[in-house]
């Protein structure tokens, strides 16, 4: 087996067992970087004041990790600048929120090169190096030029914007002619790979695609898939039915006082329509009042990417409206509206997702969305809560018996709202069962087995998502792995 490289924006360095709360990705990409004795490579969160190329280099659990440190400017213009205020709003539909500024391409631009620089001497000639998300897009352009022969995938774990919005950024062709020196492009799902498809076909005519998604442009092959990312279903299930869990939901049981439970676990940002979330609540209140101080809702929303404006603005909206919700129906008894900014631990989160009536997952835009196929995880057979699920998340592919929304009407989100309160247990089961199945069938593993496959694979006949997920069971660590930060990339 070849040894496995994995790059990422961030890696925080390995640390001894029970120090960490691992997500599934993680654990999945952990256990396949020890299989082939690898390397996890990319940025140590740390700043230093003149960049020198040292790598630092750490091992733990069987995992090596090789970090470097960034210049104030690398951070402001590549990380706070290009990816976080350029890309990110840009992929997520927001041009209005998009900044292009020069010195901030640049700034990626230059990152991009020292990463590849700095790993070079890293590679040996038959490594898989698997590049991971928005920030690192140039990034195997980069190492082509540096004459690495590898076969080297990428991963999108956001949308891809259709080809209208990505028109709006300057360079816009150098940034999708930097993807064709990867040999795989992964998606999370089929509509982020066809808005992908759309712009070749209308920015690279001499582009030649076939109906198996291989493109071949410039002499160079392609192969590009759908290969939807999944939890660690197993563990995940395995916390929710844990003691530590149970102890979580009976506290919020408690805290209740009788009250159904509707749950929104998010990253506080703009994308995931947390504002557009709280009006469909304040909805359901005027237009139900039956559910006042019969329910609660609990959202929480931990803070990031805290030097960017338009972040300071959205905690700035959500402090305001959620009080003003609270002040408009709370009594002496009751508060319809619990939001926090603060975050908890896995097993805590899969004890309240476990009672909690309803999930409310309604990103504005999302190129997954693993809170959505966590709430599903973690209920009881026997009495399951009704997930409310966006139409515009990736996870909407792979969950259809979910009440899928459109998060931007008020409205909608109401009417969904009631129906999941109200919905009897057997079509609650009904609804719940498939959804259970789709989350443990195409679990982490299965996404990690996918695309390794199709990056070892020679030429355009690899291996596909659909083949993929039924070749046998999904290998399972024993050991619970130590070292990198669960969705560590951003």
């Amino acid at each position: 087996m070849s040894r496995l490289i994995i790059v990422s924006n961030r890696v925080s360095p390995p640390v001894g067992e029970g120090q960490a709360n691992q997500g599934g990705l993680a654990v999945a990409l952990s256990s396949a970087l020890r299989e082939t004795n690898g390397i996890w490579f990319g940025w140590s969160g740390n700043e230093i004041e003149q960049f020198t190329g040292q790598i630092n280099m750490a091992r733990a659990g069987g995992v090596t990790s090789a970090t470097i440190d960034l210049e104030p400017q690398d951070i402001d213009e590549y990380y706070n600048g290009f990816a976080n205020r350029t890309l990110w709003p840009l992929f997520h539909d927001r041009t209005d929120l998009a900044e292009f500024e020069r010195t901030f391409a640049g700034g990626y631009e230059r990152v991009n090169a020292r990463f590849a620089e700095t790993m070079l001497p890293l590679i040996t000639p038959d490594d898989l190096v698997w590049v991971h998300d928005y920030h690192l897009i140039p990034l195997g352009s980069e190492l082509r030029q540096r004459d690495v022969k590898n076969r080297i995938g990428f991963f999108l774990h956001t949308p891809w914007p259709v080809a209208r919005l990505l028109l709006s950024l300057p360079h816009h062709r150098q940034l999708v002619e930097a993807l064709f020196d990867y040999d795989l492009l992964g998606f999370q799902c089929q509509a982020w790979l066809d808005s992908f498809l759309e712009y070749v076909r209308d920015q690279f005519p001499e582009a030649q695609i076939d109906a198996k998604g291989n493109i071949r442009v410039g002499g160079r092959d392609v192969r590009v898939v759908s290969c939807p990312i999944g939890i660690d279903a197993k563990e995940f299930i395995a916390g929710a039915n844990s003691a530590e869990a149970a102890k979580a939901g009976q506290a919020m049981l408690k805290s209740l006082d009788g009250r159904s439970l509707i749950i929104g676990v998010d990253r506080l940002d703009y994308s995931k329509g947390l504002e557009q979330r709280f009006h469909g609540y304040e909805r359901l209140l005027l237009d139900h009042p039956d559910y006042q101080e019969t329910v609660s809702l609990l959202q929480i929303a931990p803070p990031s990417r805290a030097d960017v404006v338009s972040y300071q603005d959205i905690r700035k909206q959500l402090d305001a409206l959620s009080g003003h919700i609270n002040g408009e129906f709370a009594t002496v008894h009751w508060v319809p509206l619990r939001y926090v900014n603060r975050g908890y631990d896995r097993t805590s989160l899969a004890g309240m997702f476990r009672i909690a009536r309803v999930g409310l997952v309604t990103p504005l835009r999302d190129g997954m969305n693993l809170v959505a196929k966590e709430y599903v995880a973690a209920q009881d057979p026997e009495d399951p809560g009704v997930l409310i699920l966006s139409k515009f998340a990736g996870a909407a592919e792979q969950m259809q018996s979910a009440l899928l929304v459109n998060p931007f009407s008020p409205e909608e989100l109401s009417d969904a709202l009631a129906q999941a309160l109200s919905m009897p247990l057997e079509e609650r089961k009904a609804r719940w069962q498939p959804l259970r199945e789709s989350v443990e069938r195409e679990d982490v593993h299965c996404w990690l087995r996918c695309f390794l496959k199709a990056l070892s694979g020679k030429g355009a006949d690899v291996i596909s998502f659909d083949e993929a997920r039924h070749q046998g069971k999904n290998k399972q660590d024993a050991e619970h792995p130590e070292g990198i930060e669960a969705r560590s990339f951003a």
